[in-house]
């Protein structure tokens, strides 16, 4: 069973069918929409400021969200992934958007709908990705624009994880 605890008199609050495995962390003042899921070793952190996700986002294994004392929280929107081992420190990450395996993104960053941050970027404090777009590198700077494969993945990414999060909590016979 998953690591939940409340800090300070606060506690995680989960919207309906969130999945959480057994090894995940979630603490202090969480907020989850319907349909989330946070994967193997992932850690939402919400001691010192709140963590809000919208509806249908995932957390995959070993991404870490936290922010800083009385400077940033960590908003997320709907559809939103945040990849394996990413990082996302007090952002405001927008509707549809993915952030790439090993990305991080720093505080009071804002990712706005539709984008992308590549895998192993650096997202600097402050920065304002624009939408539909794709940042990469250290510190990450805009690429390109989404392209309509790209936009599929972000787009798909969302609703594959309800599925996997279904093969975790329902019987195969089911599946």
């Amino acid at each position: 069973m998953a690591l939940i605890k409340t800090i300070k008199g606060k506690k995680p609050v989960f919207g309906k069918d969130c999945y959480l495995s057994e090894n995940a962390t979630v603490v202090g003042e969480v907020i989850m929409g319907d349909n989330c899921s946070v994967w193997f070793n992932a850690v939402l952190r919400a001691d010192v400021c709140s963590i809000k996700l919208g509806n249908n986002c995932n957390i995959q294994d070993g991404a870490m969200i936290h922010g800083t004392l009385n400077h940033s929280k960590t908003v997320m929107g709907d559809n939103v992934s945040i990849g394996h081992n990413a990082i996302v420190h007090g952002a405001a990450i927008e509707d549809n958007v993915l952030i790439g395996m090993g990305a991080i993104v720093m505080d009071n960053a804002v990712i706005k709908t539709g984008s992308i941050v590549a895998a192993g970027s650096v997202v600097l404090a402050n920065t304002v990705v624009e939408p539909n777009v794709i940042y990469a590198g250290a510190p990450a700077k805009k690429v390109k624009d989404v392209d309509e494969r790209m936009k599929n993945v972000v787009d798909k990414t969302p609703s594959n994880y309800i599925m996997y999060s279904k093969w975790f909590t329902e019987p195969e016979s089911e599946l």
